[in-house]
């Protein structure tokens, strides 16, 4: 078994990819880093994982968990919100994880009442426990 973490890039993502290594390690699991792109471009795939593999080297520095197990999974998927979601539900139902962990943002009373979010989606859809990191401001 595993622990997933749905990655995007933006600043919930750190914290999401922390408390990753740290459910990991808690497990003695390792940590699979799900990604959603456009296409699976070679170029652009090789981008992403270098980018991902810093953001994951950062973040298991940051918590003292440098030697902690961990694999990129780059997924096609497009920029709907539901698309999206499905693309992280799908991976998810494949790898099996025991835990999936994924970042949230704020968003006003407006866009919740109005907007979905791919973190809701994760929540009402996922077959797996779901642990939600929000930083605090």
């Amino acid at each position: 078994m595993s622990v997933a973490v749905a990655h995007h890039t933006r600043s919930s993502s750190a914290l999401a990819l922390q408390e990753g290594a740290r459910q990991a390690a808690y497990r003695g699991t390792d940590m699979v880093v799900v990604h959603v792109v456009e296409s699976l471009d070679n170029d652009i795939a090789e981008a992403n994982k270098a980018g991902i593999s810093d953001a994951v080297g950062a973040a298991l520095e940051a918590v003292g968990l440098p030697d902690v197990a961990w694999d990129v999974r780059l997924v096609p998927g497009g920029r709907d919100i539901a698309d999206v979601s499905e693309a992280i539900l799908a991976t998810v139902r494949d790898l099996g994880p025991e835990l999936l962990v994924i970042g949230a943002r704020r968003r006003s009373p407006m866009g919740k009442a109005f907007l979905g979010s791919v973190a809701q989606n994760l929540i009402l859809d996922a077959d797996v426990p779901i642990l939600v990191v929000k930083s605090p401001r």
